[in-house]
């Protein structure tokens, strides 16, 4: 008796996988590939950001859904199917909204790859010296302009950052120095308002917009200027360093995490983690890089 039973469960089970392809349309198509687009889209979000077990749940929510259609459960028709993976994709993607800004923004890379690749990444092979040298000029500039209550916003971009980014500032491509960073922010230049742009030992564009934070959580006293260094370490693979014009504060910004009150120790730290982070180890050790 216990047989017969299961072998008219399995037949029904047949029948109803049958009538679920026999139902099978043009537009029912056309949900199949919106469906597996979404559900790839957001595995591949929960993927690049090592949420594992986010995925798992999400892909066990989705099969129970698909199940239900399949076996005609009376709750899920297809469109009902639809809506549910959209709405459980979308509850997803609402938490990872920054990472998903970070997909959809036109980002222009620079790999530099064999002999191209230098400190900094950029695509001059510089010395220890060079770097030193870099390293000095961008930290006097920052303490000089934190002196005078001159503001400022420094990127330093890995070659990462939206070409949208750099097409609104004006292209320089000069040599790093003390001088020319200040000037760029003295009160009355026409560029002082905009972020600078430093790839490698170079000064890629100064007067560039920056995407603002979206977060409310930050300290009411962060103006345009903190809120645009936070935005775009949420967006891109770089480092802002920020002096505020009210206060004369250094802040270094880093996939936006703010910490305030830089000295010169800070500064070097963080400049040293930028330049030096693709030199071979043994560099590292003989220039205090390795810390």
């Amino acid at each position: 008796m216990g047989t017969l039973a299961l072998s008219v469960q399995f037949s029904t089970l047949l029948e109803k996988i049958n009538a679920f392809f026999n139902s099978f349309g043009v537009l029912f198509a056309m949900e199949i590939v919106l469906l597996f687009t979404v559900v790839f889209f957001v595995s591949k979000v929960l993927r690049d950001n090592d949420a594992t077990k986010l995925m798992v749940v999400y892909w066990l929510l989705i099969v129970a859904g698909v199940a239900m259609r399949v076996f005609d459960s009376g709750i899920m028709t297809s469109q009902t199917l639809l809506l549910y993976v959209l709405f459980v994709s979308a509850a997803l993607l609402i938490l990872f909204a920054v990472e998903v800004k970070k997909m959809f923004w036109d980002v222009h890379t620079q790999k530099p790859t064999g002999t191209e690749k230098s400190l900094g990444g950029g695509t001059e092979i510089r010395s220890q010296a060079d770097t030193e040298r870099c390293i000095a000029n961008i930290v006097k500039a920052l303490q000089n302009m934190s002196k005078n209550n001159v503001g400022a916003l420094i990127v330093l971009s890995k070659g990462s950052l939206p070409k949208q980014v750099l097409q609104s500032g004006v292209g320089i491509d000069a040599e790093v120095s003390t001088q020319l960073i200040e000037g760029i922010f003295f009160p009355k230049a026409p560029l002082h308002d905009g972020a600078l742009i430093i790839h490698g030992h170079k000064i890629q564009a100064a007067g560039c917009f920056l995407p603002l934070t979206q977060k409310t959580s930050y300290p009411k006293e962060y103006g345009t200027r903190h809120r645009a260094a936070i935005g775009i370490t949420e967006v891109a693979n770089v480092i802002s360093l920020v002096v505020s014009e009210e206060t004369g504060i250094i802040s270094i910004v880093k996939q936006g995490n703010v910490v305030r009150y830089a000295d010169y120790d800070m500064l070097m730290d963080a400049l040293k983690d930028y330049y030096w982070q693709d030199m071979p180890l043994t560099d590292k050790k003989r220039s205090g890089g390795n810390r």
